[in-house]
């Protein structure tokens, strides 16, 4: 587990895509995502890998996953080497715990975002507008205040090495029809809903996070990544204190280091001291300790 994976080469493998994090390869029927050790911020990969990060994601996608099943179908044929194809036996050394084989979807042209307290892209949208992503919110709000009622902010999904851009829930339906669109919001705020209110049991709030979803079909399904420190905001409660950045389990710690640089976030990124390589990945495993008692 402590081995740092920051590509996978699976010669005899079709690699399709490979993300700022994830490896995806087809195998036919299914697709094979390998979750790597690889941490972008502020969209540009850097250099150095995540102790564990992999199989820290793999591990509370499963989790969650696991608890929304009844609620939205989602893309997991199986976590389990044993289970995959013949094929990637001899990577299992590399594929424990850190990949999925998932059934083929279409996926949407948006990322589905939800927002149940003002931070980030969002607070500084809102500083300007008193609105993010095109809904009015009201006045006086502070950064990490609470929303009355959790919101659905699409955004673009943009190539690697650019920026996604928040849209209107109208853009939303332009892109993705109207049908889609709205199961589309109806599932990523059911589940947010839920999944806030396991959290909270943990002692942890969810402030926001970012689902995708695919057609498979015929029927929208849950693909990609499931609230993980990677696609969320994730606050100790007993930390919580509107009025500023909150501390986070997730990589909101490898971001903040990086506003203290001279670095103007384009690629190459800054090479990363040890110190803070090794607590990004202290905080990940934290969250991945306080969500499902894994170590």
């Amino acid at each position: 587990m402590s081995r740092i994976v920051m590509q996978t080469e699976f010669s005899d493998l079709k690699l399709i895509n490979q993300g700022k994090v994830r490896d995806l390869y087809d195998l036919g029927e299914h697709l094979l995502i390998v979750t790597t050790d690889r941490i972008s911020a502020f969209d540009v990969i850097m250099n150095e890998g995540i102790p564990n990060k992999g199989y820290v994601l793999t591990q509370i996608s499963k989790f969650w996953f696991d608890q929304m099943a009844d609620l939205v179908p989602n893309h997991i044929v199986s976590t389990e080497v044993s289970d995959f194809p013949a094929i990637t036996h001899k990577y299992r050394e590399i594929l424990e715990g850190r990949s999925m084989l998932v059934k083929k979807a279409k996926p949407l042209p948006i990322e589905c975002i939800v927002r149940g307290y003002i931070s980030g892209s969002g607070w500084k949208e809102y500083q300007n507008s008193q609105s993010i992503c095109g809904i009015q919110l009201p006045g006086g709000l502070t950064e990490s205040a609470k929303l009355d009622e959790p919101i659905f902010t699409p955004s673009t999904k943009a190539e690697l090495g650019e920026h996604d851009e928040n849209i209107s829930f109208d853009q939303a339906v332009q892109l993705c029809g109207v049908d889609l669109a709205n199961k589309a919001r109806e599932a990523t705020l059911t589940i947010y809903s839920r999944a806030r209110d396991i959290a909270a049991k943990m002692g942890i709030i969810i402030a926001d996070t970012k689902f995708e979803f695919g057609v498979l079909d015929d029927k929208l399904i849950w693909i990609d990544e499931a609230l993980t420190p990677d696609s969320s905001r994730f606050w100790p409660a007993g930390q919580y204190k509107a009025g500023g950045q909150q501390p986070s389990f997730d990589k909101q710690f490898l971001r903040d280091y990086l506003e203290t640089l001279d670095w103007d976030k384009q690629a190459p990124a800054p090479t990363l001291p040890e110190e803070i390589v090794r607590k990004t990945g202290e905080k990940y495993m934290e969250a991945l300790n306080k969500l499902t008692g894994k170590a």
